[in-house]
């Protein structure tokens, strides 16, 4: 029975080492300290967002991902992932910047 309790407190301990070293090196942050949504959560405003996913089988999905101002659907399989024709563009945007990302290119 000591034997037990002693193991798991080295566990405990151990863990408790681990999180305070990746607390040091800015790895790991506090949800309750920082007031942030989630653990680790980051404080600037993300460029890349996954707006939403739609799973069609177990393999293959979409993915509607926002990118800037503008919104890309991609489609997952097995071999790879594609850039779906024809780009939506949700947010109102010029046509002059959506030419960044070719239409059929591959991830």
């Amino acid at each position: 029975m000591l034997q037990q309790s002693l193991a798991v407190f080295l566990v405990l301990a151990l863990l408790l080492a681990a999180l305070l070293l990746l607390r040091r090196q800015g790895l790991a942050t506090s949800a309750l300290a920082s007031g942030s949504k989630g653990f680790g959560a980051r404080k600037r405003e993300r460029r890349l967002q996954l707006v939403e996913r739609l799973a069609l089988t177990p393999q293959h999905s979409l993915h509607l991902v926002s990118i800037g101002d503008q919104t890309v659907l991609f489609a997952t399989s097995p071999t790879g992932c594609e850039r779906v024709d024809p780009v939506i563009q949700l947010q109102s945007a010029s046509p002059e910047s959506s030419g960044s990302l070719k239409s059929g290119a591959s991830c």
